[in-house]
C-alpha cells in the first residue's frame, strides 16, 4: 500500500523528499529542520539553536542515518467504500436489472378441449373462425413445386441408411407356440413329410407319409390343416383332414389364393385341393399318363402364368430326373405344358458321377429353389450330391429323347462342388441374387455363390442327415436347418459363421426333423414337422426377426470376402 500523501510534499520551486518506512520516525521528529526553503539556507542563529536541541548534531551522525522504528499502519478507505456500495467482487460491471415483460397474447380462449362445451360457446367460436380459402389455395399453389422438390430430395436421401428403430422390447427366447398332430396318422406311424403356410399366414398344412421304410405306394395318407387364428383351436383336431390314397411327399400353398394347395404323391401324381370345398376338395390332378412322373414327387412349386395373369402353373420335380411344368385344364386335369430333364450328358465331365455310365442318363432331382431376382434361374439338388444351376430359357434338347408329349430340354448350366451324399434341400437367398444354401446326408450346410463352383464355406452341423435348409424371409443373415438328430437349428451369420446360434429340440425321442418353413406373413413363426408325426410352431425371438443395420451389406461383404 502506498504511504500517505503527507509523506510527499512538494514545495514551490523546490524538490520532493522521499523517505523510506525505516526513517519515518526520525523524519517526523525533525520535520521542521528538514524543510528546504526556496529563498536559500536558514540563518546561522537558527542552525546553532538546532544544534543545541538536536543531540545528533553533537554525536557526529548523519541526518538520514538508518534507525529501527515501528511501521506505519494506514487503513484502506477504498475497500470500505466498495463494501458500502454492495458491489460484487467478482463482477466487473454493475448488477443488471431485469423485469418479466414477455407475453404472446393478452387474451386467451379454449379452441379444443376433451370435455364437452356448451352449445352457445361452441357456436360463438365457430362464428369467429374465418378461413381465407382463396388465400390458402394461392399459398398452396405457390409452394407446391418447392414442397415436391424437397420431398423427392428426402426420398432419395441416404442420411438414415442403417438407422435401426426398435420400439418393442427385445425377446431373446424361442418358444414352442403350438404342437399340432393328427392322432389317427400317428397311430399308423406316419411321418410329417412336408409343411406349408397359406397366403395369409394364418393356416398351416402338413402332409403325412413315410420317408424311411414300408410299402409307401399302398399306404394311405392324409393332408391336415389348422387355422392358428381360430379361437377354438384344438392342436390334436385339425380343421380339415383330406384322405389321400398314396403317401404325400410334398406340399405347397398357392402364393395368392389361400385355399389352394398342391401336393406331390409317392405314385408320381400331382393333386391340387381347394380347402374351401369340404365335400370334394380335389379340383385338379395329373392322373397316371405317359407324362406323369415315374418316381415319387419330392417338391412342387407354383409359377406365375405369363399368358394368363390370374392363372398359375405348377412345377414338380422327381427322382426320375424330370422337372415338369403343368397347366390347368377345364376338365379338372393338369396337362403338361413344358418340361426339363437332368441327364448325365449335360453335366461337365469333371463333375460327372463316377457311378453313372454314359447310358444311365437320368439323375434323380430331390429339391428345387427359384431365384427371387431372376424368374428364369433356379437351383436343383440331385441324388448324386451335386447342386446344379439351371435356366428355364435353356433350349438344348435332352438326350436321349423321352416319350413325353412335350419335348424336354436340358436346363443345367453349372455344377457346383458336391456334398458327400445326396442333396436333400436347396434354398436361394431372398436378399442376394447369387447366394444359395444346400444340405444333405453328410450333415453339412454349404453356402454357394452361383458365380463359382466351390462353396464359400461349409458348416458341419450334424453327425446325421440334414433334411431341410431354408433362408429367413426377413433377416438376410438368418437361416434354419432340420437335422436327423431331432433338432431345428437357427443360424445367424452376424454372430457366427461356424455354429448355430440356437438349437431347438423338436422331439425327445431324437426323431428326425424332415421339413420346416418360415411364415412370410408372420415373421415370428417357424413350422417344423418330424418323424413322430407332430408339427411344432416355434415363436422366434426378435433377434431372428428384426433386421439389423446394414445387414444386406454384411451379406454382400461375406460373399465377396469368401470369394477372394
Amino acid at each position: 500500500m502506498a504511504p500517505p500523501d503527507s509523506l510527499y510534499r512538494p514545495r514551490p520551486g523546490g524538490l520532493v523528499a522521499r523517505v523510506t518506512s525505516s526513517r519515518i520516525a526520525r523524519f517526523h521528529g525533525n520535520r521542521r529542520s528538514l524543510r528546504w526553503e526556496r529563498d536559500g539556507p536558514r540563518p546561522p542563529k537558527l542552525r546553532d539553536s538546532r544544534s543545541r536541541r538536536d543531540p545528533l548534531a553533537h554525536s557526529g551522525l548523519a541526518m538520514f542515518t538508518d534507525l529501527a522504528a515501528p511501521g506505519a499502519d494506514v487503513q484502506s478507505l477504498w475497500r470500505s467504500a466498495r463494501s458500502a456500495r454492495c458491489e460484487a467482487k467478482s463482477c466487473q460491471t454493475k448488477r443488471i436489472s431485469t423485469a418479466e415483460a414477455a407475453a404472446q397474447s393478452h387474451t386467451g380462449q379454449d379452441a379444443a378441449v376433451q370435455t364437452e362445451q356448451g352449445k352457445d360457446a361452441l357456436q360463438d367460436f365457430q362464428q369467429e373462425v374465418q378461413v381465407d380459402y382463396t388465400g390458402l389455395l394461392s399459398f398452396l399453389q405457390r409452394v407446391e413445386d418447392a414442397v415436391i422438390k424437397e420431398l423427392n430430395k428426402n426420398w432419395e436421401s441416404r442420411a438414415f441408411d442403417g438407422f435401426e428403430v426398435n420400439w418393442t422390447d427385445q425377446n431373446e427366447t424361442v418358444l414352442c407356440l403350438h404342437t399340432l398332430s393328427y392322432p389317427e396318422a400317428q397311430d399308423e406311424n406316419l411321418q410329417v413329410t412336408s409343411v406349408s403356410w397359406n397366403a395369409t399366414g394364418s393356416v398351416i398344412a402338413c402332409s403325412y407319409g413315410r420317408l424311411d421304410d414300408g410299402d409307401w405306394s399302398t399306404e394311405k395318407s392324409y393332408v391336415c390343416t389348422w387355422n392358428l387364428d381360430r379361437r377354438g383351436l384344438n392342436p390334436q383336431h385339425p380343421d380339415l383332414v383330406m384322405d389321400v390314397p398314396s403317401s404325400v411327399m410334398c406340399l405347397a400353398f398357392h402364393p395368392s389364393q389361400p385355399s389352394l394347395i398342391a401336393g406331390g404323391l409317392f405314385s408320381g401324381e400331382l393333386v391340387v385341393w381347394d380347402t374351401s370345398r369340404t365335400e370334394d376338395p380335389v379340383i385338379w390332378r395329373t392322373g397316371m399318363t405317359d407324362d406323369t412322373h415315374t418316381d415319387p414327387v419330392y417338391q412342387v412349386h407354383w409359377l406365375p402364368d405369363t399368358k394368363h395373369r390370374h392363372h398359375s402353373r405348377l412345377l414338380s420335380v422327381s427322382t426320375d430326373g424330370k422337372i415338369l411344368v403343368w397347366r390347368e385344364e377345364r376338365d379338372g386335369r393338369l396337362a403338361l405344358a413344358d418340361g426339363f430333364t437332368v441327364v448325365a450328358q449335360q453335366i461337365p465331365r469333371s463333375t460327372r458321377l463316377k457311378k453313372l455310365a454314359w447310358a444311365e442318363a437320368a439323375m434323380g432331382v430331390t429339391s428345387l429353389s427359384f431365384s427371387p431376382f431372376d424368374p428364369h434361374v433356379f437351383v436343383v439338388g440331385v441324388e448324386g450330391g451335386y447342386s446344379l444351376r439351371c435356366s428355364t430359357a435353356a433350349q438344348t434338347p435332352a438326350l436321349p429323347p423321352t416319350g413325353s408329349s412335350v419335348p424336354l430340354r436340358a436346363p443345367v448350366e453349372l455344377a457346383f462342388s458336391p456334398h458327400a451324399g445326396p442333396v436333400y434341400s436347396v434354398s436361394c437367398s431372398p436378399f442376394h441374387r447369387n447366394l444359395f444354401l444346400s444340405c444333405g446326408t453328410d450333415g453339412q450346410v454349404h453356402l454357394h455363390s452361383m458365380l463359382q463352383t466351390q462353396p464359400l464355406f461349409a458348416l458341419q452341423v450334424s453327425q446325421k442327415y440334414l433334411f431341410c435348409v431354408c433362408w429367413s424371409p426377413v433377416r438376410p443373415l438368418v437361416f434354419a436347418a432340420a437335422s436327423g438328430e431331432g433338432e431345428v437349428l437357427l443360424f445367424d451369420l452376424a454372430r457366427s459363421t461356424r455354429k448355430p446360434t440356437v438349437s431347438l429340440k423338436q422331439a425327445l425321442s431324437h426323431c428326425p426333423v424332415y421339413c420346416l418353413e418360415f411364415n412370410s406373413k408372420q415373421a415370428q413363426l417357424l413350422a417344423a414337422g418330424d418323424a413322430a408325426g407332430t408339427v411344432k410352431v416355434w415363436q422366434l425371438s426378435s433377434d431372428f426377426t428384426e433386421q439389423g443395420p446394414r445387414e444386406v451389406n454384411h451379406l454382400e461383404q461375406l460373399a465377396s470376402e469368401s470369394m477372394d
